[in-house]
């Protein structure tokens, strides 16, 4: 069973989705990453993982909130959501705008 696990991992890579904006109009979406990062987060590679796409820290800790809060009642949760998902929409914007600017000078 963990041989199964590992072995998927390993090709994890060979499954990645390609960008559709990409191959069309030929520059990055605000996504263009996310599938990397959280491959290098599987492998251990947390700075890596940043690098590829910032926006996976934030994402990850809305998406655990999100999980934890089905199990356990927090009293400003819909407050505490609020900020999370303007933290990481905050984030996947200035990235791909640092990330645009540079491409373009």
């Amino acid at each position: 069973m963990l041989s199964n696990l590992f072995a998927l991992h390993l090709n994890a890579r060979d499954y990645m989705l390609p960008c559709m904006n990409k191959k069309i109009f030929g520059f990055d979406c605000p996504g263009c990453g996310m599938q990397r990062a959280v491959h290098l987060l599987f492998q251990g590679d947390f700075v890596g993982a940043f690098k590829m796409y910032p926006a996976i820290y934030p994402i990850m800790l809305l998406l655990i909130f999100l999980i934890s809060t089905f199990f356990v009642k927090i009293k400003y949760a819909p407050q505490i959501k609020l900020i999370l998902m303007l933290l990481a929409a905050g984030t996947i914007i200035i990235s791909y705008v640092i990330k645009m600017s540079t491409i373009i000078n």
